[in-house]
């Protein structure tokens, strides 16, 4: 799979919420996140456990630069976190982990997450999936969401969770 994304600064969560509730973005849940990164050769592998109930693991691979840049990705379920974490630990070791808690909000294909991750303070990150629409239209969609979050170039931040804690 593949989206568009960026992750950037943020100083008001209550002020993005403010704008996606004006432009008419859907809240569909909070939650906690307890990512563990891996050392891999390339890209990044990730086992993310959300509110202690599910688990996924996620590779993905992108750019690191401090602007909206394509991200290829794949999701697995893992039905045994704890096993699977033991096991992936042992074999390639833990690279970081990063806590967060996480608001997922929609607006189209895009994916809002304002988060707030512990012991780094407050993001919001866009992630653009493109499956029902050309690269443009993601690419329109994906503007008109940063536009109307206000979001600044100087906000925006290159790297993963993982290389700033």
């Amino acid at each position: 799979m593949k989206n568009l994304e960026f992750k950037a600064n943020c100083d008001s969560l209550d002020v993005l919420r403010e704008r996606l509730v004006n432009c008419q973005a859907e809240h569909r849940r909070t939650m906690k996140q307890l990512d563990t990164y891996f050392n891999v050769p390339e890209g990044r592998l990730k086992l993310r456990e959300i509110d202690a109930h599910k688990a996924e693991l996620i590779y993905y691979v992108r750019s690191d630069l401090a602007e909206s840049r394509y991200s290829n990705y794949q999701i697995c379920d893992i039905p045994e976190p704890v096993a699977f974490k033991q096991i992936a630990t042992t074999a390639w070791g833990v690279r970081s982990v990063v806590e967060k808690q996480r608001e997922l909000w929609m607006f189209g294909d895009t994916r809002i997450h304002l988060d707030q991750v512990k012991n780094l303070g407050q993001f919001v990150e866009l992630e653009t999936v493109i499956r029902n629409q050309t690269e443009e239209e993601a690419q329109a969609e994906h503007q008109l969401v940063k536009d109307t979050l206000g979001i600044r170039e100087q906000d925006l931040v290159s790297v993963s969770y993982s290389d700033l804690v």
